[in-house]
């Protein structure tokens, strides 16, 4: 009997249907069965299902004689599934790679619950994917529990396939679907608030797919009217079992604001059939209201004392929305003119602010002729105004011990950075008029990235600007030829900006030559090495393994990928973590730190945050400090981040993983052929790269040699005093001698700037 039975019902969907049976039947897991359902399909979805049922026996395939419709074709997979667990997969729809044995193993850690929910991904026919905004709801316990012990997991997307059912459970209950538009309503409902034991995975496990064209719910019928006789059932089965009574006033909510949705989308109902589809939801509102709740949320018919009253005092701000059921038709019509003319205003009053705010810009640095620059004031901001990180912060800390008598202010994009930065550090809101009244009088400006395009630079004002790192990537003007890396970014506005820089930090002269050709501006390169860095260099203290509990005696093996630019999204998973972290073996710490640029986006919901919670892998990603991170960790491996260049300096190995560099570089471009001026050892796959780790050669002798040939070239001007050097000379104007001079790189060294 297999663990995991799939139901996948098809109609209509031979375009989709090969990716979605190899998204499932490619898996790692392989304890599966898949039952197809070819629902009468006019197209050739059946010959598909045949033609893949011959090459894999655990797919069986079922030709219906009829269109049945979405629910009854699941209903008629069920009695052929013998698996531990039921999973529904739409046929347009895929699996992640990997989703399989991470729901596999979250039911077996948490014994088997009736219902393990999980998360999910909208993926756009246009490419974009976008991530189940409530997925902070799937990491808040590792625990089971109860809809009514957590009423919140109501208020994820009430659909069937972002769930798995214990098969018993669905048996025992007699859960089916019911015919019509909408039918997981009737089915999810109902098992949610049955379910004794409900678990949660906070992994994106299916990619939502959003046609174009062609999505039943999205199709213009009177056949969204369904959805009423949907909640009749729900509220039909709430009413056989006293038990769940306190739910209705939920029910009643979630009813409501779901039939609300379906009439505010214009591509749903027929022009015609929108006055009828409001009154029969009117009445459905009526007939279903539950009996008043008091200030606590209890129902006077003492559902509180069910438990499930719980979930009544979530609602009571979003019930007051639903108050225009209690109107007619007309008066909705009026509410929703309403409010696209306040969106409308809103917008108008937007451009408005904006001018105004451009204006007192304008007349603030009037002021130019009237008053010189503070000499005293400085103005720091690191990563789009993330607060104090990188190169800022190391040259606002030396600051503060060597010039006390400057003053630092941090700028920061909202209320949330600003809350968050050390006691004392004074700091401003990004455009607040405090933040305009000190852009127009400070004398210094540090930044790590561009300063927005509205700041004007001041006569007399001095602009450091720090970058972010050794440049292995194309970058500014030299994404002109790569269309593809500058999908959305302005290069002629970006280099408008870097007009305003005085001084660009530079760690190398292969970094100077770089920015120099990316950014051709009236700058002046500054050898003082990377402020940051510092700190790798002179070997400070971190407390990062005591805080995610890694055993002083393991080895740490850091894992930093970057962004990819010939994929949407930036993110590829190139190595699979959970395997190479038992690959590693008994004694070692896997640590996985995605670019930054992919911390908020999907990538962490595909596998990462569930191994960091099950204590396979530490996710640093959200570290801060990225050289906290560094400190920590015995040994390196990436692709083509430029941390490379900063690890550089701890001495400590390093292995580039390069598997795919003929299609980075052919997308984003390269300064330098990292493959064969290596840091460390290269592998161009899977297997070579656990070999190194497995054979010992990722220490090796002649990785010390590629390190030290690469350390030599790249950390060349940094010798652990780059905060002062920038303190002293560009901020003080004092004297202090250049940085100790070091062997430049091999003669024979390939620079592809060499050849442009």
């Amino acid at each position: 009997m297999p663990r995991l039975s799939v139901i996948v019902p098809c109609f209509k969907v031979q375009g989709f249907l090969r990716e979605c049976l190899d998204s499932v039947l490619e898996q790692s897991f392989h304890d599966i069965e898949v039952i197809a359902v070819d629902d009468r399909s006019p197209d050739g979805s059946g010959a598909i299902l045949d033609e893949y049922a011959a090459r894999d026996p655990r797919l069986k395939v079922l030709h219906l004689p009829e269109n049945v419709g979405l629910g009854r074709a699941r209903n008629a997979g069920l009695p052929h599934a013998t698996g531990d667990f039921l999973l529904f997969l739409d046929s347009d729809d895929t699996l992640t790679p990997g989703a399989l044995r991470a729901i596999a193993d979250r039911l077996a850690e948490s014994a088997d619950p009736d219902v393990l929910v999980f998360d999910y991904a909208r993926t756009y026919w246009w490419g974009g994917t976008r991530r189940n905004a409530l997925a902070e709801v799937l990491s808040a316990t590792d625990g089971v529990f109860t809809a009514a012990e957590r009423p919140e997991i109501l208020d994820l997307l009430m659909v069937v396939w972002n769930k798995a059912y214990r098969r018993d459970f669905v048996e025992e209950n007699g859960f089916a679907f019911p015919p019509g538009y909408y039918e997981d309503t009737p089915w999810t409902f109902p098992v949610m608030l049955s379910a004794a034991r409900i678990a949660t995975l906070d992994r994106i496990c299916v990619n939502y797919r959003q046609r174009r064209q062609g999505n039943i719910l999205s199709t213009t019928s009177r056949k969204h009217f369904d959805v009423h006789e949907q909640y009749k059932r729900v509220f039909a089965f709430v009413d056989a079992r006293p038990e769940l009574a306190g739910w209705r006033p939920c029910l009643h909510r979630k009813m409501g604001e779901h039939c609300l949705d379906i009439l505010a989308k214009p591509d749903r109902l027929p022009p015609a059939a929108r006055g009828e589809f409001f009154r029969r939801t009117a009445e459905l509102h009526r007939a279903f209201r539950p009996p008043e709740t008091t200030e606590t949320g209890a129902t006077e018919t003492g559902a509180a004392e069910t438990g499930a009253a719980v979930a009544v005092g979530t609602v009571g701000t979003a019930a007051a929305d639903l108050g225009v059921l209690d109107g007619s038709y007309a008066s909705y019509l009026l509410r929703q003119q309403a409010g696209r003319a306040g969106r409308a205003g809103g917008r108008q009053a937007l451009r408005v602010r904006r001018a105004a705010a451009d204006r007192a810009r304008r007349a603030l640095t009037g002021l130019r002729g009237l008053r010189p620059p503070d000499e005293e004031l400085v103005l720091y901001s690191a990563a789009s105004h993330q607060g104090l990180r990188g190169d800022p912060a190391a040259v606002y800390r030396a600051a503060l011990e060597i010039a006390p008598r400057l003053r630092g202010v941090w700028v920061v994009r909202d209320a949330e950075v600003a809350a968050g930065l050390p006691a004392g550090v004074a700091h401003v809101l990004l455009d607040s008029p405090e933040y305009l009244r000190l852009t127009a009088r400070a004398k210094f400006f540090v930044n790590d990235v561009n300063w927005p395009g509205a700041l004007v630079k001041r006569p007399g004002s001095v602009h450091v600007h720090t970058h972010r790192g050794t440049p292995l990537k194309y970058l500014g003007a030299d994404l002109l030829g790569k269309p593809g890396a500058r999908l959305g970014f302005d290069v002629p506005q970006m280099l408008r900006r870097a007009d305003r820089w005085d001084h660009s930090l530079v760690a190398n002269r292969h970094s100077e030559l770089v920015w120099e050709r990316a950014y051709p501006c009236h700058f002046a390169s500054a050898r003082t090495g990377s402020p940051r860095n510092d700190v790798l260099v002179n070997g400070g203290p971190t407390d990062f393994r005591d805080r995610y509990g890694i055993p002083a005696e393991h080895t740490v093996v850091l894992y930093a990928p970057t962004r990819r630019d010939y994929v949407r999204g930036g993110h590829v998973d190139r190595i699979d973590l959970a395997r190479f972290a038992a690959d590693l073996g008994e004694g070692h710490t896997l640590v996985v730190r995605l670019h930054p640029a992919l911390a908020t986006g999907p990538a962490r919901g595909m596998g990462l945050a569930e191994l960091h919670r099950r204590g396979i892998v530490v996710d640093a990603t959200g570290e801060p400090h990225a050289e906290e991170v560094m400190l920590a960790a015995d040994a390196l491996v990436t692709d083509y981040s430029s941390i490379m260049f900063d690890y550089a300096h701890l001495d400590r190995p390093v292995v580039v993983h390069a598997d795919d560099w003929a299609a980075y570089t052919a997308s984003r471009g390269a300064y330098l052929d990292i493959t064969a001026e290596a840091p460390g050892h290269v592998s161009r796959s899977y297997r070579e790269l656990a070999w190194l780790f497995a054979s010992g050669g990722w220490r090796d002798e002649e990785s010390a040699r590629l390190r030290a040939d690469f350390r030599s070239r790249f950390c060349e001007f940094d010798d652990g005093r780059a905060a002062e050097r920038v303190v002293r000379t560009l901020l003080l104007g004092e004297p202090m001698p250049e940085p100790p001079a070091r062997v430049p790189g091999p003669a024979g060294a390939r620079d592809l700037l060499a050849s442009t």
